[in-house]
């Protein structure tokens, strides 16, 4: 199977444009891989699977960005309002709007916060988690059908970089300075 950069790389050569050199994944002097090359590929692969993976559910009232907040309630929750805005990274007024859509399909439920009663935490109903694991197991199985066209030693290659996304993905979840150390590209942090 071809990569992106050997399609494109072809799609040039039939358009009559000479060949152009497949970039090489980027190496430091001491020849680990580039953190900046790392992060355009991914990103750029990340950026052709999320066509796939937001393509309209069976739930047409649960858009990517309600799907994201049913997601992060489900993985964090209960939260505050904000802490859920702050979480996805959109204002307070959008997520409250959100909160009272997911609200009224019955998805989420708002309860007074014990530690302070002029706030509300919102959770995820029995319902919601229903509907959340409906779509993550339709999304799961589009991306399975597609890895099983993959080639075996590719597929082993995709499964042995899935604990660093892992913790790429838990990094980002605890914010930008967390598990920071004067060597952050050491694999255990320090």
């Amino acid at each position: 199977m071809r990569t992106p950069y050997e399609r494109a790389a072809d799609q040039r050569s039939d358009r009559g444009v000479a060949p152009a050199r497949l970039p090489r994944p980027a190496a430091t002097a001491d020849g680990e891989p580039d953190s900046e090359d790392l992060a355009a590929r991914l990103r750029a692969s990340i950026q052709h699977l999320m066509p796939m993976l937001r393509a309209q559910s069976v739930h047409s009232d649960l858009t990517p960005s309600r799907l994201s907040a049913l997601a992060a309630l489900d993985d964090r929750g209960p939260l505050r309002i904000s802490e859920l805005s702050a979480r996805m990274g959109i204002a307070l007024s959008t997520a409250s709007r959100m909160i009272d859509l997911l609200e009224g399909l019955g998805w989420v439920h708002r309860r007074a916060d014990p530690a302070d009663l002029r706030a509300s935490l919102v959770d995820v109903t029995p319902q919601g988690r229903t509907v959340l694991r409906s779509v993550r197991t339709e999304h799961a199985g589009k991306l399975a059908t597609e890895i099983a066209r993959l080639p075996a030693d590719r597929i082993r290659l995709l499964h042995d970089a899935l604990p660093a996304l892992e913790a790429l993905a838990d990094q980002v979840q605890q914010g930008p300075a967390a598990g920071r150390t004067d060597n952050p590209g050491a694999p255990d942090g320090g």
